[in-house]
């Protein structure tokens, strides 16, 4: 039996959970304090691996494999005790060292340099760490979510490519293109944004309580410590930022926001255009047994996987926004104000995937109404008035746009009009025969063609 849990106020860890478990583990409190274990260990090992430090030996194989299964066996008991500790420390960080040291205090060589734990940090070089290990891990679920909605699309677009329709510019008949078009529109637009957000660099600092490796060049004179402290960073396969404060600075969040608030924001554009399309009942939708649409009205389906996701990118963004504007301010060498804001980076990814999962779901109940397209198509051939135009200009025809505006503005038009109206003018009759043969469903241009991407 399915268990609900409903004493939570979070969507994201209620209501939508099921959608976004995977993520929510990634920035839950418990793999928080996994990674910053995972920051002190790595840290730990990396200085015993430095002959320059003569204070630690060189661990053995089995010593650092120990060390690393303190983080790699890390289960809810785990942190549960790292959080007991918290509770008397009231420092969280500290709360990990205690708890590393702890782990360690059997095994009589490491523990006898278990002071080397946390030596010449401060506790943003160890949170900075652990969140950038999260949101690297979490912008690879964002991806890889996107990138199966983005496959959906281009999909429908090899589909639907032949399948000409009219357009609506200001909400008006406008010249036709394809269903498929307009989706590959939406996959090319996507997929530039998702390679941008694949090459953001994830940034991780690691130089002391105001960036100047001050206690470090004291403890150790001989180190150099800016080329040490790359190579360590490096070596957690995170991009260095060599110029901080106390804290690593948040301007790469800050460009992570904004390109996944593009993505989501293309998106939007996207859901709203499948819902004026189901709107126009050029898709119609998939009855599912045993779903409503309405309490009191039985007939309908509605497009809730499309709202639904137009809501969740819209929160998404909302946050990311505040996030891009707030993380990259903070007063004089560091304040704790971007840290309480920072346990909450895991709701941009969340409400983004179940956004995404949402209109993937949306898009496979989709049925193609290829009869109400090409009536709207058929009843519509004052949009030929512009091709008409052209071949006119192209012959010098004076005023031809005034000559065509003349006979379609504001009028309904059917085919024999635009006969007449070719029939009318002074060009040549093979170009007369081209035109007479043009409808509406014909006159796409290279829409069709330009949906053949790789």
């Amino acid at each position: 039996m399915k268990n609900y849990n409903l004493n939570i106020s979070a969507p994201t860890d209620g209501r939508y959970s099921g959608l976004c478990e995977e993520i929510n583990k990634i920035f839950s409190e418990h793999n928080l304090i996994k990674m910053r274990v995972k920051a002190e260990i790595e840290w730990f090992i990396f200085l015993s691996n430095q002959k320059s430090i003569e204070s630690l030996p060189k661990f053995s194989e089995s010593q650092t494999r120990k060390l690393r299964n303190i983080y790699q066996d890390f289960g809810s008991k785990e942190s549960s005790s790292v959080k007991k500790i918290e509770d008397t420390t009231k420092h969280d960080v500290k709360a990990v060292e205690y708890f590393i040291k702890n782990k360690i205090k059997n095994n009589n060589l490491l523990n006898k340099y278990k002071e080397h734990i946390h030596i010449c940090c401060t506790s943003e070089d160890i949170n900075n760490i652990a969140y950038s290990l999260m949101i690297k891990e979490g912008r690879d679920l964002l991806i890889y979510q996107a990138n199966i909605l983005q496959r959906a699309i281009k999909s429908m677009a090899k589909k639907y490519k032949n399948i000409a329709m009219l357009s609506h510019t200001h909400g008006q008949p406008a010249s036709p293109t394809t269903m498929g078009k307009e989706f590959i529109n939406f996959y090319r637009r996507l997929d530039a944004q998702i390679h941008d957000l694949n090459n953001i660099k994830i940034k991780g600092k690691f130089n002391g309580a105001t960036g100047n490796y001050s206690a470090h060049s004291v403890t150790y004179p001989k180190v150099n410590w800016p080329n040490t402290m790359r190579k360590f960073v490096n070596s957690l396969k995170l991009e260095f930022n060599s110029h901080t404060t106390q804290i690593e600075p948040h301007d790469y969040i800050a460009d992570l926001c904004h390109k996944i608030n593009h993505i989501n924001s293309i998106l939007i554009g996207f859901s709203q255009d499948i819902w004026a399309y189901i709107s126009k009942n050029y898709f119609t939708q998939k009855n599912i047994k045993g779903e409503i649409g309405s309490s009191t009205m039985p007939h309908k389906i509605n497009p809730i996987n499309f709202e639904n996701a137009e809501g969740n990118l819209g929160m998404s963004n909302a946050i990311s926004n505040y996030f891009s504007n707030k993380l990259v301010i903070s007063r004089l060498q560091r304040d704790l104000s971007d840290s309480t804001v920072l346990r909450n980076i895991g709701l941009v990814y969340a409400y983004s995937i179940v956004a995404y999962k949402n209109i993937s779901l949306g898009l496979s109940k989709l049925d193609i109404n290829k009869q109400k397209i090409n009536d709207d198509l058929d009843e519509c051939w004052e949009i030929l008035a512009e091709p008409i135009q052209m071949v006119a200009r192209k012959y010098h025809i004076s005023n031809s746009y005034e000559y065509l505006k003349k006979y379609t503005r504001g009028k309904k038009v059917d085919k024999g009009v635009i006969e007449k109206i070719i029939t009318n003018l002074h060009i040549p009759e093979n170009e007369k025969s081209r035109l007479l043969e043009l409808t509406p469903r014909k006159y796409i241009g290279y829409a069709n063609k330009l949906c053949d991407v790789k």
